[in-house]
């Protein structure tokens, strides 16, 4: 399969989902909380993804996976031709184990993707509290209420569970994230005394994933307590979309975000700030590939994911977008990033370096190498 026919492929399977014909190999998928929820991870080629396989369109879609064989494998058909042979990765070794006090480790953090280990620190958030400031996407408080996750992991909870994964599942990097707290630190001091903790544990590239904070200062304490990349998330890039979509947040204007990623930047580095933008919500191509432009340019990397709605949130209704709508922002957006030298590959921790959840390290592929920048 050619990168660009992979690149398509992935890009369809994420907005369109995919069924299972055996429904034991949906097991180890993600329901409900934070991040790729109602997804399933899969392996095409060397590259590994997040598909929606618990989501309305999922139930619908064309694409279907039948059952793995003894050694993982499995066939993609489409209208009953083959598309793509895919494997499905083994369930992590940490998640046998459990802290002292009989904390199952997969309660503190989970496996993203093959390498990747991720938690929500803190599985509270300020904006989840009242129905007329969350964000109408948000699954946090899920997993919270079913059991699966606990409502703050330690630092030393993060720390042992860390080093177990690096050890026994070859962990790779990290991601921090949080709900938002009271303060003007918006989380910045979770990241601090999280990094502090595992970095003492393991040598574990980290991304910390919070809202701006008031005070950028905290740039300079997340870096020197060991966060190696920083996530501050938009999700939209409009103000009537943000307004409409996450009332909480959008008070937190745009401004202030791209004010905190040029403060950012300074202190850790280009390529290794990021922000996350759901496509879908009703922002227009036009819209997200000038916010692209603006914020590659600052040396910001724009991870666009398809919006997935998930069971049990006020969107879960709302349609995802076509891909179509993704390849017109995608294809041009793996350009913009490889002109302005931001790779993926090159990021050090984070969701961008994962890239499962979205095709656009696929496209960045496609880009002719970018130049390399004379300071």
């Amino acid at each position: 399969m050619s990168e660009l026919a992979q690149s398509d492929l992935i890009n369809e399977l994420q907005t369109h989902g995919m069924r299972l014909i055996d429904p034991r190999a949906g097991q180890e998928s993600r329901r409900g909380g934070a991040g790729p929820s109602d997804h399933k991870a899969i392996t095409i080629g060397e590259t590994t993804v997040m598909i929606p396989v618990h989501t309305a369109p999922s139930f619908e879609s064309p694409y279907l996976v039948e059952a793995p064989d003894d050694t993982g494998a499995a066939r993609v058909t489409r209208d009953g031709e083959e598309v793509a042979q895919v494997r499905f990765p083994t369930k992590a070794k940490f998640y046998a184990l459990k802290t002292a006090d009989g904390i199952p480790y997969s309660q503190i953090a989970a496996l993203h993707s093959r390498d990747v280990l991720a938690t929500t620190v803190l599985q509270t958030c300020i904006r989840y509290e009242s129905r007329k400031k969350t964000c109408q996407f948000c699954a946090i408080g899920q997993s919270l209420a079913a059991g699966r996750t606990i409502a703050h992991k330690t630092p030393e909870m993060l720390a042992e569970v860390a080093k177990a994964a690096v050890e026994l599942d070859g962990v790779k990097h990290m991601v921090l994230t949080t709900g938002t707290p009271r303060g003007r630190d918006r989380g910045a001091q979770v990241m601090v005394d999280s990094a502090l903790a595992i970095k003492a544990a393991v040598d574990l590239p980290l991304q910390g994933q919070i809202e701006p904070p008031e005070e950028d200062i905290w740039h300079q304490r997340m870096f020197d307590a060991g966060i190696d990349t920083l996530g501050m998330h938009l999700e939209a890039v409009t103000p009537e979309v943000r307004r409409r979509i996450m009332p909480g947040k959008a008070t937190v204007p745009v401004e202030k975000y791209l004010s905190s990623f040029e403060a950012a930047v300074k202190v850790f580095g280009r390529g290794q700030v990021s922000t996350y933008i759901l496509a879908g919500l009703g922002d227009t191509r036009e819209a997200i590939l000038s916010m692209a432009d603006t914020l590659t340019a600052m040396g910001v990397y724009p991870f666009v994911v398809p919006f997935v709605p998930i069971s049990g949130t006020p969107l879960e209704s709302h349609p995802s977008p076509s891909s179509e709508f993704m390849a017109s922002i995608l294809r041009p957006l793996g350009q913009m990033i490889a002109r302005n030298g931001i790779l993926s590959k090159d990021m050090k921790a984070g969701c961008g370096k994962c890239g499962a959840c979205s095709a656009l390290s696929t496209y960045e592929k496609l880009a002719p190498l970018p130049q390399r920048r004379i300071a």
